[in-house]
Order: structure tokens, then sequence, then C-alpha cells
């Protein structure tokens, strides 16, 4: 079944096995995008606020800068979450990230990453249905919002006809190897249809089990404190700021190559 904005012929693209497992990062600016690819990301995820609230949507400047730096927009996927907190949102919030999700597409952004569930645990079809229309064709991802649902393989099949092209999962788990038993029932549900990508408290040495598990995608953050230890301003807050880490992302790229079979 094609997804709401989908040609025949992206269908097709979309069901077809990806030559090798992806390498994501989650990035915060056009640094760490620049880092992550020389270092041998395929992919990064762009989002704002990682560390302080697991990421929020990034201003229109950082995602030009992004995607100058990837130099594809295939290559970027933008995170599109309005608020901290939970995944159920009312009228207002629909609305916002659909709006939002418009204008990062619009900027050239090949991919959006949202995630919206319902009040009994399901996936919220009605705002997957406008943000996968607002996003006008360019991939539409599902975040971990997956992971808070009891039975997440159960969603699968109602990601895969809303034309969710991945789904970014810890199995559930606070780290994704604790998960790998949910992740390959994800693996088997999606038959191909939705890419599975792990993400959430990866390290290099869990990529060949995640790998041999069927996973299309690895997701890391593979951030390092930047040393800045000056504090934020006389209103108080953090010091310092965290960057993106080159010798995470090649071990991590070092590790798929290794460990995955051809494809």
């Amino acid at each position: 079944m094609t997804g709401p904005n989908e040609t025949v012929a992206q269908t097709e693209h979309r069901r077809q096995p990806m030559d090798r497992v992806q390498l994501e990062i989650a990035v915060q600016d056009a640094a760490g995008a620049r880092t992550a690819f020389a270092a041998g990301a395929d992919r990064v995820e762009l989002c704002q606020a990682l560390a302080e609230t697991g990421g929020l949507t990034p201003s229109a400047a950082t995602v030009d800068a992004v995607l100058e730096a990837a130099g594809h927009p295939g290559r970027v996927a933008v995170l599109v979450r309005p608020r901290p907190g939970g995944f159920v949102y009312d009228a207002d919030d629909v609305a916002l990230v659909a709006a939002d999700v418009r204008e990062i597409v619009r900027r050239g952004a090949g991919g959006v990453v949202v995630g919206a569930l319902t009040r009994d645990g399901r996936a919220d079809a009605e705002a997957l249905r406008r943000w996968t229309d607002a996003a006008d064709g360019a991939e539409v991802v599902f975040h971990r919002a997956i992971d808070t649902l009891p039975e997440p393989a159960r969603v699968i099949d109602e990601l895969a006809a809303l034309g969710i092209r991945r789904v970014l999962t810890s199995g559930g788990a606070a780290r994704s190897i604790d998960g790998l038993n949910a992740l390959e029932s994800l693996v088997r549900a999606s038959a191909g249809r939705v890419q599975i990508m792990v993400g959430g408290g990866v390290r290099v040495q869990d990529v060949p089990q995640f790998v041999a598990a069927g996973a299309d995608a690895v997701h890391l953050s593979a951030r390092r404190p930047s040393g800045d230890t000056a504090a934020s301003g006389p209103g108080g807050g953090a010091a310092g700021f965290d960057v993106t880490d080159p010798q995470i992302v090649a071990a991590a790229r070092i590790a798929l190559d290794a460990a995955q079979p051809t494809r």
C-alpha cells in the first residue's frame, strides 16, 4: 500500500533493502554535521536541546546551515517536536508541528522526524496523516514515542499504511541492547515496509548484535562535553555544551562495516 503522499516508484524504493546498514548521528549544529559526515555518517538527525529535553525543533537558520553542510537533502532528517514531555498533542500542537514540517521541507530537508500518541496508547493516526501531508513526499520518521507503547510491533502496520519511512526505537529499553528481543520483533513485523533504526544508549560494541538482528540503521548521539567551563550567564545554567565526537562516529562506522554482510 502506498502512503498518502507516495508514488508507486517511491513505494517500491522504500521496500528495497539498502546496500548497507546506515549510520545516523544526532547533531545540533552545522559543526556537528560536518564532523559526523567526515567521520563516516550516512545521515544526521538535526535537533536542539538534546541533552536537556531529548530533542526539540531546531531553528530555521540551523536547518539551512546543516543542509549546506550535508550537500544533499537526503542526508538530513530534522526533528519536529514542539515541546518537552509526552507525545499526546492537542490541536494547537498538531497545527504547529504541521507548519514546522511544511517549512522545514520547503527549506530543503529530505526528511522529518515526528511522533504522536493517543491517550489510550496508540499511534495518533490523525496527527500523523496531517504531518505526512505537510511533508509532501519527504521522508517521515516516527521517533522513540514508539518506545512508550506496551506492544510497539502492533503499530507497524498502521505506520506503514500512513507512509512512515523509518522508526527510531530502542526496543522499549533504556539501552537498546537490552531491547534486542523487541527490536527483532519489530524487524519481523516491518517485513521491509518500514526501516527499523536502532537508537537509545547505543554503544559501539553493541553494533554487531543490531546488525545481526536485522536493523536497517543505527542511530547514535556520539556526544562529548565541549570542555567550555563558563556558565551560561548571570542567571545560572549549566556550563559548557555538547559537541559531536569524531572518534565515536568513526568507531561506529568501522563496527558497522565489519559487522554487516553484503546486502
